[in-house]
């Protein structure tokens, strides 16, 4: 009978066990990858050429295919395979384009990262706070295991990156399907030049 009451605690504890390797294991990929972009930008004179030095690295970094996925939300599947590629490549450009454009040369953002969580299974959380030219800023990763730890959304101060772009790409893709989505992504991306 001793045995009986002693599995739930042992289950538990293995659980426990098994989900802080899995955090550490994601918070490991994040730093990693964040150190590796901040070599970069340190280097970097900005502009245009940031955002290809970047991009290699974010590639491996990001499932950008998710998080398109995500922010195109259920009309996705109404997508060729050859839509898919070109909404995830200019994305990916976008959100690239986009963040690189805010780094300043010769300064360097400091991130400290807090208590990492697990929403589910494969799913990790970590929050982060970034002081970067005297302002700080809440930054949460959300990670999942895709065979390794990738970022699958970002949420600046709260606001969840997918679930931003998820209401703009929803009401294209009604007005117009899969070619308005990429049209808007071609002209976002234009204007990030």
């Amino acid at each position: 009978m001793k045995h009986f009451t002693l599995f739930p605690v042992v289950a538990s504890l293995l659980l426990v066990s098994s989900l802080h390797a899995a955090t550490a294991d994601a918070e490991k990929a994040l730093q990693q990858s964040i150190n590796e972009v901040l070599v970069v930008t340190e280097k970097s004179s900005g502009g245009p050429q940031l955002a290809e030095d970047i991009q290699p690295i974010l590639d491996r970094a990001v499932s950008f295919e998710a998080m398109t996925r995500r922010a195109v939300g259920p009309g996705w599947r109404q997508f060729t395979r050859q839509e898919q590629e070109e909404a995830t490549r200019l994305f990916s450009k976008l959100i690239i384009r986009t963040y690189s454009a805010k780094f300043t040369p010769g300064q360097q953002p400091d991130t400290q990262f807090l208590k990492p969580s697990s929403p589910g299974e494969g799913k990790v959380e970590i929050p982060t706070t970034v002081l970067y030219k005297g302002s700080r800023y809440a930054i949460t990763y959300r990670l999942e295991d895709l065979g390794r730890w990738l970022v699958t959304d970002i949420l600046a101060e709260g606001v969840s990156l997918v679930a931003n772009y998820r209401a703009q790409f929803d009401a294209l893709f009604k007005k117009g399907g899969a070619p308005a989505v990429i049209d808007s992504l071609k002209q976002s991306v234009a204007r990030s030049s």
